[in-house]
């Protein structure tokens, strides 16, 4: 799908490009932060983007059909923010006077839903770059499965040096040129300018023949970045390839600005007083006007914003006639479960032994059953994480709407295309691999709080019960610093009943989740429920007169159930919580978390990874403060302090130490 041009008058098409270049030095200069030489160079390109070339409607910005742009270049952010404004989504002059300032709508870089606009939070390079092959996987699903009439449109992307120097690009461009991704265009800015000088200096990569050798149709463009009609010509002939497409845009930095054109400075805020002056002289513009947008370009960028209205109306007319053809239509944006999707869903008779995973790979295929719109795969785990689906077709070029992705050994790419799977809308992608390779996935998995992109982590073999293959994969620190990103919900269930818990509350959640799943078998336990999950931690036991409270997660709940039976036998009472999640038991109320673990009596947590966070909760926790070891998973467990001898020995120990006054207990939570 693309727009009608517009009326062409070069004059003001010249005159408009020279305002976006005035703002794009303007409100850094205003902030005296952020990056001016990019957005220069490239306002032609956003130009015949925005006015000649996308599909769009800032009337309704989230219309599902309307193209899509990612500048995976995000240190450039003023440009899209200036044509955000200048085209008529909701954003104001203001917003633009407001750059990087404390609540602005125009941070630094930009950020999905605090900018009209933007549909993906970049600025840590590489990430918008992946994030837009997971765009385009899922308009091709989409347009597969319900046809061009429904979903039809592009994928745009400004993209750097240091994108696709950056790991995770050469992933996702590996990952697109094999699914042959089509729709998907990319501009590479070729500027040839780093923060530490000329590119030279570090690379000296042919793109274009690594792009190729990928399966990507490339065209060097050259020294084309001023020229519309090129430049049109070049991105509408990469719209109608079969490939994703990759443009070499031979650009100038900070042109033209007098002094600073094509060099390293001007890639950051380098333009004062001055020299902004000097470079609007040279476009013919008011020198001393700050944030100078004249009625004529104002009108002419508002009227390319509306041009995209009737693309919309006649799209949501074949949406409401589909619908009404289709039931199923109605849902597909919200990819969501019916009610009941679980009925299948266990039941596990106490004692016997589930792993997590496998309990979990249960839960997703009776949500797949029920939903279409799930996306699932594994970075070359798929039957190992729990992420096969049963009978699936596979991902392919053949098979655009198979709902098994089999990402590979990319979990770079995996993580970052399933945030962009999830912003574009309408898939629920579900992912998987070793906890301990989540290391690899961390900065997809931070965008993805931080956009509130809704997806579903799977990371298995979550402990030093992998065994022996040793320190290399056992995670010991992964649980706790995936705890410390903000927004990230992070569940580890006890048993199979919590495993359910754990999916109806991913189900629910708005934003990213990740499951936290055994690979050996963990005894389903008398007490678990799928509805203690809710509130984060729960009692599973609680004698009378209990003198202590063991705090267990994921497989060491057992543990603490059968270290009470131990101290019981010797007079010592002791409650046994399950707790799968802090952060949902972080919202509870005050009075329900005292009620669960009493600040009045000492409480011990266990969980085979370090201690570090637990003293929030509890008094003290038995952890491994170190790396594993090669031996049989029971061994290492063992050896390491993950045994019910071990938590009675920590038991006595607390009940034996001098107990100060509640309220002075330090660590514990008192909000």
């Amino acid at each position: 799908m693309s727009s009608e041009s517009p009326p062409r008058d070069l004059a003001v098409e010249r005159r408009a490009i020279d305002v976006v270049r005035a703002l794009a030095m303007d409100a850094p200069h205003a902030a005296r932060s952020g990056h001016q030489g990019t957005a220069m160079a490239l306002a032609p390109l956003a130009h015949v983007l925005w006015s000649r070339i996308m599909t769009y409607d800032p009337a309704a910005p989230d219309w599902p059909d309307r193209d899509r742009f990612v500048l995976s270049a995000g240190h450039a952010s003023i440009l899209l923010y200036s044509m955000a404004y200048l085209c008529g989504y909701d954003l104001s002059l203001d917003d633009l006077k407001a750059f990087r300032q404390w609540g602005s709508r125009t941070p630094g870089h930009p950020e999905a839903e605090t900018a009209i606009g933007v549909e993906v939070t970049t600025g840590p390079l590489g990430q918008g770059f992946a994030n837009a092959v997971g765009m385009a996987l899922a308009e091709r699903w989409l347009r597969t499965r319900y046809g061009p009439g429904l979903c039809d449109h592009h994928t745009f992307v400004i993209c750097s040096d240091g994108d696709l120097a950056e790991g995770v690009s050469h992933e996702a461009a590996s990952m697109a040129g094999h699914l042959g991704l089509g729709r998907l265009v990319y501009v590479y800015d070729d500027n040839r300018v780093s923060i530490d000088g000329k590119t030279d200096l570090w690379l000296s990569d042919d793109a274009a023949a690594r792009f190729a050798a990928y399966g990507w149709h490339v065209e060097t463009l050259g020294e084309v970045a001023e020229d519309l009609d090129a430049l049109e010509a070049a991105l509408r002939g990469a719209m109608a390839t079969e490939a994703p497409s990759l443009l070499v845009l031979r650009s100038h930095i900070a042109h033209p600005s007098p002094e600073l054109t094509d060099e390293p400075a001007a890639h950051g805020y380098a333009l004062g007083d001055d020299e902004i002056a000097a470079a609007k002289a040279v476009m013919g513009l008011p020198p001393t006007e700050r944030f100078w947008v004249p009625d004529d370009v104002l009108e002419y960028y508002r009227a390319v914003g509306r041009r995209g209205a009737g693309a919309r109306r006649a799209w949501e007319d074949r949406w409401a006639d589909a619908s009404g053809a289709r039931p199923d239509l109605g849902g597909v944006w919200a990819a969501r479960p019916p009610e009941g999707w679980d009925d299948g869903v266990g039941p596990w008779e106490v004692g016997t032994s589930v792993a997590t995973r496998a309990a979990s790979g249960a839960c997703l295929n009776a949500v797949a059953t029920a939903m279409d719109h799930v996306l699932a795969g594994g970075a070359d785990l798929t039957g190992n994480t729990g992420t096969k689906l049963a009978a699936a077709t596979p991902l392919s070029r053949e098979a655009g709407d198979g709902r098994q992705v089999f990402y590979g050994v990319r979990e770079h790419a995996m993580g970052s295309a399933m945030v962009g799977i999830a912003r574009h809308g309408g898939l629920l992608p579900v992912g998987g691999t070793f906890l301990v390779f989540s290391d690899y996935m961390r900065p997809a998995v931070r965008l993805a709080a931080l956009s509130g992109a809704r997806v579903v982590f799977c990371w298995s073999h979550d402990s030093l019960g992998v065994g022996e293959d040793g320190p290399t994969h056992q995670p010991v620190e992964h649980v706790a610093t995936l705890r410390a990103i903000p927004d990230l919900t992070v569940i580890r269930p006890a048993d199979a009943p919590e495993t359910l818990g754990a999916w109806r509350a991913a189900l629910d959640c708005e934003g990213p989740t990740a499951l936290i799943l055994t690979r050996q078998g963990t005894p389903v336990l008398a007490g678990t429920t799928p509805e203690g999950v809710d509130r984060g931690a729960y009692v599973l036991s609680e004698p009378t007169a209990a003198a202590l409270t063991l705090v267990g997660s994921g497989s060491e709940v057992a543990l603490c159930v059968s270290a009470a039976g131990r101290l019981r036998t010797e007079g010592i009472a002791a409650a046994v919580v399950s707790m799968p999640c802090w952060e949902l038991f972080a919202t509870q109320p005050a009075a329900y978390r005292e009620a669960v673990i009493p600040p009045d009596r000492p409480s011990l947590a266990v969980e085979a990874g370090v201690t570090q966070g637990w003293e929030r909760w509890v008094d003290r926790a038995l952890g491994v403060d170190r790396f594993g070891a090669s031996a049989p998973g029971n061994v290492v467990l063992a050896e390491l302090g993950m045994n019910p001898d071990r938590v009675v020995a920590a038991a006595r120990e607390l009940l034996g130490e001098t107990q100060r006054p509640p309220a002075a207990a330090e660590g514990r939570d008192a909000s």
